[in-house]
């Protein structure tokens, strides 16, 4: 499960292989918002290489955020990615069901996993349409951008509706939890740290990084902690001695709920080992 995705600018191609070193459980080389107009061109041919350079081992963890539909770039982008090994596409500004059509278009039946970034009122309004377009592995939270498009300045509890809409979309959709938005302020460890607190409360499976010394606060916070694993081990071998009748553990009823929370965050666990 991937838990970290970091961003590096798609014209400082120096950075694509310390981003790849960082630890991070995916890398997102950017072709949007890190990169200026004029640079768009020479951004996505130094993208492209790369990935065609380094195919062998790279395509499992480098994706690439295009340019939105309603730019001049987005098929520049999509068509010279088309035929490049990579794990897949970022799509930012998603909105609509149709706008990821756009993309498969392109790609053919080449099955390319995408991630939505939504980062409007209308993207959130329309989250299940897009968490249930075919290709969409995940849904990404653009906080910062959807802040700005609907005037709501409070980062907490302000945000929470449309926190929750991704992660029920999701759920419905059956797809991986969602990825929450970034932490702007780089060097703050603590800060980071209420924010990936606050997402995996909410039901957030990763987060979007934007400086490699925020991967590690972010993998670690969304790991199950040794209190979580212990209490999880605790439950299910109640529960198995229980043999099928009511079971208690320090004091508490354990249900068929309880224990499969357990079994879900072991399996976690051991996913994490393999």
């Amino acid at each position: 499960m991937k838990r970290s995705y970091l961003f590096v600018p798609g014209n400082r191609s120096e950075r694509f292989a310390k981003a790849i070193a960082s630890g991070a459980g995916a890398v997102i080389l950017d072709l949007e918002d890190a990169v200026p107009p004029e640079g768009k061109s020479a951004a996505r041919e130094a993208v492209c290489h790369w990935l065609s350079d380094n195919a062998r081992d790279r395509t499992g963890i480098a994706w690439v955020r295009v340019n939105s539909t309603d730019t001049e770039f987005f098929a520049e982008d999509v068509h010279a990615l088309a035929g490049v090994p990579l794990c897949g596409l970022m799509l930012p500004k998603a909105e609509s069901a149709a706008q990821l059509r756009s993309v498969a278009d392109v790609f053919g039946t080449t099955a390319t996993p995408i991630i939505a970034l939504v980062e409007s009122a209308v993207g959130i309004w329309n989250a299940l349409e897009i968490a249930q377009s075919p290709q969409v592995e995940r849904l990404a939270f653009g906080s910062v951008d959807f802040q700005l498009d609907s005037g709501i300045q409070d980062e907490d509890q302000g945000l929470l509706f449309a926190r929750s809409q991704l992660v029920m979309a999701s759920r419905i959709a059956r797809l991986e939890a969602p990825i929450d938005g970034v932490t702007v302020q780089i060097g703050d460890a603590a800060q980071l740290a209420r924010d990936v607190a606050r997402a995996r409360a909410l039901g957030f499976g990763a987060k979007l990084c934007i400086h490699p010394n925020q991967v590690a606060g972010v993998e670690q916070g969304f790991a199950p902690s040794s209190e979580e694993v212990s209490w999880a081990r605790a439950v299910v071998g109640a529960f198995e001695k229980a043999a099928g009748s009511a079971a208690r553990l320090e004091g508490k009823l354990i249900d068929l709920p309880v224990v499969e929370r357990a079994r879900r965050l072991l399996a976690d666990v051991k996913s994490d080992a393999e």
